[in-house]
């Protein structure tokens, strides 16, 4: 089990924080694990860095020295950089199945509570998380993840607004249409899903060669899937140990740790654990051959892995999955998603949605102008400063159907779902559908812990609660109103206006008191059924798996059956900024989402994507200002559309980028 120890600080939690060990000695400064930069900035990468076999074996064999060296039994992935799994190996007596609970429990909706969950999944999350939240240019955790999800940054901090990323947990999804499944051969083409989403419990961390990300490692002993509530203190925690003691020999570069990166004024959060606070020598671990089938063995988790240890792929090669562009984008070392047969997957074309349709012209300028737009600004969340923003950019029509994608070199693995959530989000609630199809979706079924009904929690209240709070009634019913993902975020936060403890929840967020990072509201209503199903499908209670879209998805006392499924949103929604829709005229036609290196960052390359495309075509164009969701006030306080960083560009000082347009 964890246990917690507890320094009062008297200077502001912003400093750097590292491990302490053995209850008694004082936070030590970083240890650089010796692991090369070569000036890396994104251009590292190389067909042969990658994960090798005997690395996955290496990390496991690592881990288990430090298991055994507490006194702990626990279940070990490791993933690629681009989420295939590896190996997954349980040692002897390790819990078979873990409980998501926030600290301090109080919390009974959502999927608090449910302890059904097969610790294979928790520990595939954690590596997952550790693989796609960093870069090249940023090496961040699940204890990261952790921190910038919370109702407050920093969490605790009660006058302070949401987590950066407050929502992002809730992407990855296994019922998302994008990302990859696995079927059963070799390591393949990604981005592929995550079981839990992205996690926010300590002990997934990323896994580096070179300088540049191979993937994560993710551990599970104290059958507790749950986050860090107090980053006041130093956590002595079993799992994220046991992580940092795989990582060693592969671990990320001191100057690339999310603890070197600071957001809004804040230093984020890496690791409580370092080298010094482990229990074994990680290089006097047995090896791989001498534990395997005797310390525990590895398992195969339906929808993942097969009980085998398998070699990564190398990230920016075709073989990935995510290579370098050769048709569409000339010039702006664009990334292109492809399948396993090296085809794009999502070159621009035309939309669906009639006359007014966004054509596949417009629709490559768009890409275009917001890769353009990424390239000249500043990034917020990498090392060394003055580098390029990292993003993933997507474009969708009005319909959901993802008319192309493009990324930046060595953006984000997560912000390719993410980019699509955004801008999937923003087309929906501002279209004049929202209403009728969130009305039509079967209820949330809560599970009390197990298979047992706790409460359904119908979708229409967040439809009403919207009308009532913005004294509208047609809200979501006739597209009147432009909604980017910041200005549907601000209906989404626990506090409205956002941060400030004692003000009233959005309407689609939970209340104050029942909403936590599991139980977020309607962003987690329309897709728990669908995360149910597959649970139920990887611990063999459910022959299929659960479908390509999070929404439309029964209760499982009703066999999962499928009714109201919104298209639109097929790989879940997302709350936190880096949208915004798209007009002809006073025709909604599509939306842009954009994601990877700071949420100001990706409002403005979405916003003046739209902008720059449409002054180069024209016939379409951001929302009027007229219709922009900043018009709407609840509680006396205007929404917010976007935000816009004051001085943005590299090689510019120009201020007020995004004013009057």
């Amino acid at each position: 089990m964890t246990i917690k120890v507890r320094f009062a600080y008297l200077i502001f939690i912003s400093l750097f924080l590292c491990a302490c060990g053995g209850g008694s000695r004082a936070p030590v400064a970083d240890v650089d694990p010796g692991t090369p930069l070569a000036g890396c900035d994104g251009s590292c990468a190389d067909t042969p860095t990658s994960l090798s076999v005997s690395d996955v074996e290496g990390v496991i064999a690592r881990a288990v020295a430090e298991a055994q060296a507490r006194n702990v039994a626990a279940t070990f992935a490791v993933a690629d950089r681009v989420g295939n799994v590896l190996a997954v190996f349980r040692m002897n007596g390790a819990a078979t199945s873990v409980t998501i609970r926030s600290p301090g429990g109080g919390v009974d909706g959502g999927l608090e509570g449910v302890n059904i969950i097969p610790d294979s999944l928790a520990a595939i999350a954690k590596a997952v998380t550790g693989a796609y939240l960093s870069t090249e240019g940023n090496a961040f955790s699940s204890r990261t993840a952790s921190q910038i999800v919370q109702d407050h940054f920093n969490p605790l901090d009660n006058q302070q607004a949401a987590g950066p990323l407050f929502g992002v947990q809730f992407s990855q999804l296994p019922c998302s249409d994008l990302s990859a499944r696995y079927g059963g051969g070799a390591p393949d083409a990604g981005p592929y899903r995550s079981p839990l989403g992205l996690s926010a419990d300590p002990g997934g961390i990323p896994l580096y060669k070179a300088g540049t990300p191979v993937g994560g490692v993710g551990v599970i002993s104290d059958a507790l899937y749950s986050f860090d509530r107090d980053i006041s203190d130093v956590d002595i925690d079993d799992d994220e140990l046991i992580a940092v003691a795989g990582t060693s020999g592969l671990a990320a570069p001191a100057e690339r740790r999310a603890n070197r990166i600071a957001v809004d004024g804040r230093t984020l959060r890496f690791s409580d654990g370092t080298e010094a606070d482990l229990l074994a020598d990680p290089n006097a671990a047995a090896s791989f051959a001498s534990i395997n089938n005797v310390a525990g063995a590895l398992v195969a988790v339906s929808g993942y892995s097969a009980a085998s240890v398998s070699a990564g792929v190398a990230f920016g090669q075709a073989a990935s999955g995510i290579r370098p562009d050769a048709l569409d984008f000339p010039g702006l070392d664009a990334f292109v998603l492809v399948d396993s047969a090296n085809v794009e997957r999502f070159r621009p074309i035309a939309g669906t949605d009639g006359a007014m349709a966004l054509a596949a012209a417009e629709v490559l300028e768009i890409l275009s102008r917001a890769l353009q737009v990424a390239n000249r600004s500043r990034a917020q969340i990498r090392q060394p400063v003055n580098t390029p923003a990292r993003v993933t950019i997507s474009v969708v029509d009005s319909n959901g159907v993802i008319l192309g994608i493009v990324r930046s070199r060595d953006a984000p693995v997560f912000g390719i779902d993410v980019s699509l959530q955004k801008a999937r989000t923003a087309t929906f609630f501002s279209s004049a559908n929202a209403a009728a199809s969130l009305n039509s979706v079967p209820a949330a079924t809560y599970l009390n812990g197990g298979l047992v009904v706790l409460r359904k929690e119908p979708l229409s209240q967040y439809v009403t609660a919207t009308q009532n709070f913005l004294g509208l009634p047609t809200a979501l019913t006739d597209g009147a109103f432009a909604f980017s993902d910041r200005a549907g975020g601000n209906l989404s936060r626990p506090y409205f206006p956002d941060g400030v403890t004692g003000n009233p929840a959005g309407p689609f967020s939970k209340p104050a008191g029942q909403w936590s990072p599991f139980s977020t509201g309607l962003q987690v209503d329309l897709a728990y059924n669908a995360i149910i199903h597959h649970v139920g499908f990887v611990l063999g209670a459910v022959v299929a798996d659960v479908p390509a879209n999070c929404t439309g998805v029964d209760g499982f006392d009703n066999g999962f059956a499928l009714a109201g499924v919104i298209a639109e949103l097929a790989n879940g929604t997302q709350i936190f900024p880096g949208s915004v829709p798209i007009y002809r005229g006073g025709t909604l036609i599509g939306g842009i989402g954009v994601s990877g290196d700071g949420v100001d960052q990706d409002d403005m390359i979405a916003f003046l994507g739209v902008h720059e495309a449409a002054q180069q075509l024209g016939g379409f164009s951001n929302a009027a200002t007229q219709i922009r969701a900043d018009n709407l006030t609840a509680l006396g306080t205007r929404l917010r559309y976007i935000n816009c960083p004051a001085t943005p560009y590299i090689t510019s000082d120009e201020q007020n980028v995004c004013e009057g347009k």
